[in-house]
């Protein structure tokens, strides 16, 4: 198995003649080096184990070595597949096999009867799904250490490029580019509020004139519309038709990866990662009543079809909870839509629907409990009835002074809830679908005009992606696979190439930088129809299609010749491309209709695209003599005599922006941009006196910091003032683990950076007091945790979490793993911890052996070195940092 808790799960379900071991995910993979992967030598691939998964598999094989058979029992997919594979060859490598049986067993829950039916049906290792993982690997690689250093070289601030991550990326940076050009269209519409005889009212919209059809954008100015409004305003209006037809919604087939992804996003607000994190947990188990129970199956598929007696079983839950009228005579069948879709594994569903939400609520935590209720609804519904409805359409004649114009009124009533009884799907977009009722109209009918609406509107620009509909549109357009959605735009945060504001992905200027280098000298690898392709012969190699190495060879073939092409390219070539292709969005039209490419200091020099130590900026072509330079995008008329900085400052010629003087001391306050990010600095450095300085808070823009942000900044800690029960002062501040306040050496955490500013002494009071019946600790140096998580579930002793010099960490043992950005201590539970120790476990590297004779060795050592050693030495730490920052995806 992957997972620890998995494996003592099964092991009680299979007895103790069973001994079930956990690889804890992969044991082995390609080192992050040049050379793991070689083209010239038939995509050899070298594979190494990290010292713990070493480990590992060498207990693993002493184990083989003394049982009756061996049984690899990783998960259903790809990835389950390729785990198996590496297993199975490092225990032939140690000959811990012979002459013994080795079956592989898949399920797809962790429930006693998957298991145990599993387990009569092995199988062989599927090679055809090894060989794909194997393509897909190598391809992985070879784009990520060939491209990512051409990126280092041409593009400045370019972190890397992915073969998979980079086609996402443009997806998000073309649907900026159509909101930037989007051109407002105004439009009007014109509404009519009417009466029935019996005076009940409705609405209807103008949706012809004069035999010609309007549609929506079809009355364009004012005057149109005061035209149709008058001769409105002055016409009869007759009812010539009623037109009233029943029709069903039907339910939404179960979920797979990608749609509960999408829902979980819009109902819950949950992140695509948080989402399969949470997944994880209650497909693996959960305690109930003393055992652990995997509430629901495997969540990475791209299927939607349900084992026959799940289907039985959700029938019976429909039969005991609604009415009879709510279950359908025969059971769904549902296909999927998807493109490429490849897996065999079923939908998403509750591994019994017999536990329903509110009776296994209490055994999770509030995250938990929600995921599933959204799981369990959406798996119920999609085998119950259709809801029914009976919509209404009504044609109204207005004959005004010769005029003849078309209203129409439109409703739908629900006459039987069906499976809207339990779930309904949220949507991305509002629709126009009108679900009001209209009251009884018959044709013929003369109405009563009550009053007349022209309303003036405007068309709106496409909406960017959310995480949710990003997700849905790579799988119709088949890019990624079910388990690569939600690493995919982690990897487009963690590089900084797209930040996420209101919901919606925005992406970074360098995240736009990287996209029009790639669009302009690699196109062909970041079309959306090559890298579907790809994925397709992927899919085909699972399929046993087509042959692995085949694949490869194609690709390499031409990617290899067109790296090769970009070795001679210069950087004017590279700014010259990229000022063509990013000309709307860092050029944009001026008001005045002037050339938006003119220096607004000098007058006589253009603009353009210039890389510096921090990055990209926009400078004048007169430089030196003109130093007006900006960030990517204008904003305002603001400009700088100097180069452009990080995070879209704009900083001087020495990397530095002066704000403002201090009116308390009459020191500069600058604007600066170091190792660690933008921060403000009150003054010079005078001898060994530092001067003041204050790193900017999470959020915070370098562009949009003035002077008197910076003062407040260089003005923290503030203190709020004394407590009232032993006078002693409180302050708040930013700190390690963000906004803070501070009494008595006692830390409470603020919900934003902006309460620092504002804070007053009750909020303050009231803040410690929730911290301190929380059970909050003194704040102290040293080895004090910040809380105490539980017992490592395999290993035993407690799992901490530590305040540390470089961010906050967790710890078993001796092993310290640090926090990534996106995990706050606060929010870190005992599984995660569990896996960020095993991780870094894995990463510590081995004792070096003692040497039996050292002077000797050490005098044999000396006198074999060759005298450039010494400078080759200094160089690896470089050579083995620039290496693993080419890991792309």
């Amino acid at each position: 198995m992957e997972s620890p808790a998995k494996a003592k799960t099964i092991n009680k379900y299979l007895g103790s003649a069973y001994q079930v071991v956990a690889s804890y995910g992969h044991v082995r993979d390609l080192p992050s080096k040049d050379g793991s992967v070689l083209p010239d030598e038939d995509f050899a691939m070298s594979w190494e184990a990290d010292p713990k998964s070493a480990k590992r598999l060498t207990e693993m094989a002493a184990m083989a070595k003394t049982a009756d058979r061996i049984i690899l029992a990783t998960d259903p997919d790809r990835e389950g597949e390729a785990i198996s594979w590496h297993v199975l060859e490092v225990l032939k490598q140690k000959r811990a096999l012979k002459d013994k049986p080795v079956e592989r067993v898949v399920f797809n829950a962790i429930t006693k009867q998957a298991v145990l039916e599993a387990m009569k049906n092995p199988r062989p290792i599927d090679e055809a799904l090894v060989d794909a993982y194997l393509a897909r690997r190598a391809l992985d690689y070879l784009v990520g250490f060939t491209l990512s250093p051409v990126l280092w070289r041409k593009l400045p601030g370019a972190r890397s490029a992915g073969r998979v991550q980079s086609v996402a990326l443009r997806l998000v940076c073309d649907r900026e580019s159509e909101i930037e050009s989007f051109k407002r269209r105004e439009y009007w519409s014109l509404v009519a509020r009417l009466a029935t005889p019996r005076g009940d009212e409705f609405e209807a919209r103008l949706v012809g004139a004069d035999g010609k059809k309007i549609a929506r954008l079809d009355v364009g100015t004012a005057e149109e519309a005061e035209a149709f409004r008058q001769a409105l305003d002055a016409g009869r209006y007759t009812v010539a038709d009623v037109e009233s037809k029943p029709a069903k919604r039907h339910p939404f087939a179960p979920f797979t990866t990608s749609t509960l992804q999408q829902e979980a996003s819009r109902k819950l607000g949950f992140a695509p990662n948080r989402t399969m994190q949470i997944a994880q947990r209650l497909y693996e188990g959960v305690d109930i009543g003393g055992e652990t129970v995997g509430l629901i199956t495997y969540m990475r598929t791209d299927g939607v079809d349900m084992a026959p007696e799940a289907v039985v079983a959700l029938r019976g839950v429909i039969g005991q909870d609604f009415s009879p009228r709510h279950l359908p005579d025969a059971p769904r069948r549902y296909q999927v839509k998807a493109k490429n879709a490849q897996e065999a594994h079923e939908a998403i569903r509750p591994t019994d629907p017999s536990r329903r939400p509110r009776e296994v609520s209490r055994h999770l935590d509030a995250d938990q409990a929600r995921l599933y209720e959204l799981i369990w609804k959406r798996t119920v519904a999609s085998q119950m009835e259709s809801a029914e409805l009976q919509r209404t359409s009504v044609d109204i004649l207005v004959e005004a002074g010769g005029r003849k114009l078309d209203l129409r009124a439109s409703g739908q009533v629900l006459t039987f809830d069906g499976f809207l009884a339990l779930y309904n799907e949220d949507k991305d977009e509002e629709g126009d679908e009108e679900d009001g009722r209209l009251p009884r109209i018959e044709k013929g009918e003369t109405l009563e005009k009550r009053a007349i609406e022209a309303n003036q509107h405007f068309t709106e620009p496409p909406p960017r992606y959310s995480e949710a509909t990003l997700v849905k549109r790579m799988e119709e357009l088949g890019i990624g696979r079910p388990s690569t959605y939600a690493a995919t735009l982690t990897v487009l945060r963690d590089r900084e190439y797209v930040k996420i504001e209101k919901k919606r992905l925005v992406p970074e200027d360098k995240g736009r930088l990287v996209t029009a280098f790639l669009q302009s000298f690699f196109a062909r690898y970041v079309e959306y129809d090559f890298t579907a392709d790809l994925e397709e012969k992927l899919d085909q190699i699972s399929a046993g299609e087509i042959a692995w190495k085949d694949v490869l060879r194609e690709f390499w073939q031409q990617f290899s010749a067109n790296v090769g092409e970009t070795k001679d390219l210069r950087v004017t070539q590279v700014l010259d491309a990229l000022n063509d292709l990013l000309g709307p969005h860092i050029f944009p039209e001026r008001a005045d209709g002037g050339d938006p490419r003119a220096c607004p200091n000098c007058g006589t020099g253009k603009l353009s695209l210039k890389l510096g130590k921090f990055g990209a900026f926009i400078g004048c072509s007169n430089y030196p003599e003109c130093r007006y330079t900006r960030q990517l995008v204008a904003q305002g008329d603001e400009a700088s005599p100097g180069e452009g900085g990080e995070n879209g400052a704009v900083l001087g010629v020495d990397g530095t922006k002066v704000l403002g003087k201090d009116p308390e001391t009459g020191l500069d306050v600058t604007l600066r941009s170091g190792r660690f990010g933008a921060y403000v600095q009150l003054g010079e450095a005078e001898g060994k006196e530092k001067p003041k300085r204050s790193s900017l808070p999470k959020g915070w823009e370098a562009a949009s910091i003035d002077l008197e942000k910076a003062l407040s900044l260089l003005a923290l800690p503030r203190e709020v003032g004394l407590h009232p029960e032993d006078g002693k002062p409180i302050q708040a501040g930013i700190g390690r683990y963000g906004p803070f306040v501070l009494h008595d050496g006692k830390y409470a955490n603020l919900d934003s950076v902006d309460e620092v500013f504002t804070v007053g002494l009750n909020r303050a009071v009231s803040v410690i007091a929730e911290k301190a019946a929380r059970g909050g600790r003194p704040a102290r140096a040293g080895a004090e945790p910040l809380k105490t998580l539980g017992d490592h579930p395999t290993l035993g002793g407690p799992v901490t979490v530590h305040a540390g010099k470089y961010g906050p960490y967790v710890k078993h043992g001796a092993v310290n793993a640090t926090l990534p950005k996106t995990l706050p201590p606060e929010s870190v539970t005992l599984d995660a911890a569990v896996a960020l120790i095993a991780e870094k476990a894995g990463k510590a590297p081995a004792p070096k052996a003692r040497a039996t004779k050292p002077k000797a060795a050490a005098k044999a050592t000396a006198a074999k070195a060759p005298a450039v050693k010494k400078a080759t030495t200094a160089k690896a730490p470089a050579k083995k940092a620039a290496a693993k920052k080419a890991s792309a995806e």
